[in-house]
């Protein structure tokens, strides 16, 4: 590969980890407490959870359950939804579950 190259494979991977979706979801730990995150791949997360590696809030608190998931077009976009989440109650993150 040419070094011309290899600068378009990188710019095209860049194009796809930019336009690839990103999801805030919330989980249900063992202990009913509800623990806020965001991801571009929800499964993979959710099972990084159970396995005790996904967060450490979660490690401790396994396994848990996704309630609910919502998709953003950017990781920007995403982290900035789940920082609002996260400030909420947990009677206003139910709310938003149902």
């Amino acid at each position: 590969m040419s070094p011309g190259e290899a600068g378009t494979s990188r710019r095209i991977g860049e194009i796809r980890k930019k336009s690839q979706p990103w999801y805030v979801y919330l989980v249900r730990c063992a202990d009913d407490t509800i623990y806020t995150g965001i991801t571009n791949n929800v499964s993979a997360r959710i099972e990084k959870h159970n396995n005790g590696i996904g967060a450490k809030y979660t490690s401790t608190r396994g396994p848990v359950a996704l309630i609910y998931q919502e998709k953003h077009t950017d990781q920007g976009s995403a982290l900035k939804r789940e920082t609002q989440i996260k400030r909420w109650s947990r009677e206003r993150k139910l709310k938003l579950v149902l």
